[in-house]
């Protein structure tokens, strides 16, 4: 059952006008038949969504087409508002107490659900380069705890068991 999302603080509406200049960090799997938990990674650089949004839905229109909903966990971002808008598309922003920790939901016109892992802004680069490699993969099938928490991808631990570390 989904929580209502809390409006309490929540400014009602933001335009995005200018698109970072840094790269985005993204990496999305390959369009295939949906399995596992997410369908590639994200790490932005900051809490704060209503900066961090725009770049990444520009991306992703790419592939999803107009894109008028996000939902997300309001313990991972700063406070949020209701709306932004990118490139002339409303985009409402739903923060849920009971959405998974660690995602994000793009919902395309079509109802389409891409959800992400949400990589820590102040995470280990290295680890969330890894992080962010094991979530694209085709056949990925890992829960997103275990995609942030791995520390060693599966050749390495093999690599160890076959030496008798």
């Amino acid at each position: 059952m989904m929580s209502a999302p809390d409006l309490s603080h929540a400014p009602p509406a933001m335009k995005a006008s200018e698109l970072p200049r840094c790269p985005l960090r993204l990496r999305l799997r390959p369009k295939a038949p949906t399995t596992g938990y997410v369908d590639g990674a994200w790490w932005p650089r900051s809490r704060n969504l209503a900066a961090e949004l725009p770049a990444l839905l520009a991306v992703l229109a790419v592939r999803l087409g107009d894109i008028p909903r996000v939902s997300y966990n309001l313990t991972e971002w700063d406070i949020a508002p209701r709306q932004i808008a990118v490139g002339g598309v409303r985009v409402r922003l739903g923060g849920f107490w009971s959405r998974p920790e660690h995602t994000v939901d793009v919902i395309a016109a079509d109802r389409s659900r891409t959800t992400l892992l949400l990589v820590p802004p102040d995470a280990d680069p290295f680890e969330a380069h890894q992080a962010m490699m094991r979530a694209a993969r085709r056949e990925n099938t890992d829960t997103v705890e275990t995609l942030l928490r791995a520390r060693k991808s599966t050749v390495d631990v093999i690599r160890q068991e076959t030496r008798g570390f």
